[in-house]
């Protein structure tokens, strides 16, 4: 792994995986991005998704994951990730099956297995710190409840996430901490950020993060790029994923996933009103701001941190990053007539986020008119009740892993938006 700063040393998996940030303040990146051979490509066609993790598993890392990390691994990835053809000739891959209903499962699965299989019994307890706009910090703290020798530490913006959201990281106790910081999700998100930055804290506390700023958590991601093309029929033109962007890891491994040979015409960078990265594929200016709170609210970031590494992935070529991304931005009034369209016009429920993905093909399909349109559905409707049911006129399921944490008590810490009180709150014993 090296790091988009270019200023530390290349490491191995484990040690990018436990040490988050780089030295230099940079993100991981895998070094190379070697192309799948035709063969083992062509063998996903059919396949289970944690077959289909098992070979990019051993085509990225090799024995860079190996022994107790790599054991079991894919069994972590064990729900479906079905593509459904809609009536109207669009995919949806829908990526809500695990555990707690976002695809955020896969990622965050995938990096908790692989840590408690590189922990040795007697080290230091360690801390994994995150910061949640909306699904991360639940699918974190399910992926790392009960693992021995880990604390889980979400912070989340105090009113910034559904309800449903909050309860699902709130309401677990053990060795998960919730912590409602009085700011924006760019606040919990810079928070996290000193922390590691922090040297003193850290001598005395063992970090690691969990957001996609981690790269164990980021590179699973590219699994489900090659799964949604594998199930695509024989003579389907190549996949435009349309992608609901917030931080930006889901782009990222999408564009990692091409970069191996997954196929793929091209990609829309789809966001709400928070359209940093879309008003800077359009004007060549990138200007980070303060994060507007949507009823997309995973999505709300004004300062994405994956979009480093995009841009580290294209060399800072702008002109190599339209060729490959457009990027399209809507408004929650778009959102809502979108949601309610579908389900008229299809009957498939949509959530904000998908909807805006849904939103973004009409720019992708304006550029790669040939290509199969694949939304990509990153929550279950279920999770945004107050904002879905009232477009699609009834009532939405929800779903039982998801009801049980109605009645739970729920407990969560406050706290400012400073990181002298984050660095007290995670140097307690």
């Amino acid at each position: 792994m090296v790091s988009t700063g270019g200023r530390s040393p290349s490491v191995d998996l484990r040690t990018a995986l436990f040490e988050g940030l780089a030295p230099d303040g940079g993100l991981y990146m895998p070094e190379r991005l070697d192309l799948l051979a035709p063969e083992l490509l062509e063998g996903l066609r059919g396949a289970a998704f944690s077959d289909v993790a098992e070979v990019l598993v051993g085509h990225l890392f090799g024995d860079d994951c190996a022994g107790p990390a790599r054991d079991g691994l894919t069994g972590a990835l064990d729900f479906p990730v079905p593509l459904i053809e809609l009536a109207d000739g669009v995919r949806v891959l829908e990526l809500f099956h695990g555990p707690t209903l976002a695809f955020k499962d896969v990622g965050a699965r995938f990096m908790a297995h692989l840590i408690d299989g590189y922990l040795e019994p007697g080290t230091a307890p360690l801390t994994v710190l995150v910061a949640t706009s909306g699904d991360t910090g639940s699918a974190v703290a399910h992926a790392f409840l009960g693992v021995e020798g880990v604390r889980t530490v979400v912070l989340f913006p105090e009113g910034g996430v559904s309800p449903l959201q909050q309860r699902q990281f709130t309401t677990l106790g053990g060795n998960v901490s919730a912590v409602a910081v009085d700011g924006t999700f760019d606040d919990c998100q810079a928070l996290v950020k000193g922390a590691f930055a922090n040297e003193s804290l850290r001598a005395s506390v063992h970090l690691t993060s969990a957001n996609s700023i981690n790269v164990g958590r980021l590179i699973p991601q590219m699994f489900y790029y090659a799964h949604a093309w594998a199930q695509l029929p024989p003579g389907a033109g190549p996949p435009l994923f349309s992608i609901p962007s917030g931080n930006f890891g889901n782009l990222t491994a999408g564009l990692m996933a091409r970069r191996i040979g997954v196929p793929a015409a091209g990609f829309v960078a789809a966001t709400n009103v928070n359209s940093v990265v879309p008003e800077y594929l359009e004007t060549g200016v990138l200007a980070p701001r303060p994060s507007r709170r949507t009823i997309s609210n995973a999505m709300d970031v004004g300062n994405p941190s994956n979009f480093e590494r995009i841009r580290a992935l294209y060399g800072d070529d702008l002109g190599r990053l339209r060729s490959d991304v457009v990027g399209s931005a809507h408004t929650d009034e778009e959102t809502r007539r979108c949601i309610a369209d579908v389900v008229d016009r299809t009957s498939y429920v949509l959530d904000p986020h998908s909807a805006v993905g849904y939103l973004g093909l009409e720019a992708g399909h304006r550029r790669w008119p040939q290509a199969t349109p694949i939304v990509l559905a990153t929550a279950h409707p279920a999770k945004f009740l107050e904002v879905v049911e009232p477009e699609v006129g009834g009532e939405v399921t929800v779903p039982a892993r998801l009801a049980e944490r109605l009645d739970a008590d729920a407990v969560a810490e406050r706290l400012p938006a400073d990181p002298r009180a984050l660095e007290e709150l995670l140097s307690r014993p």
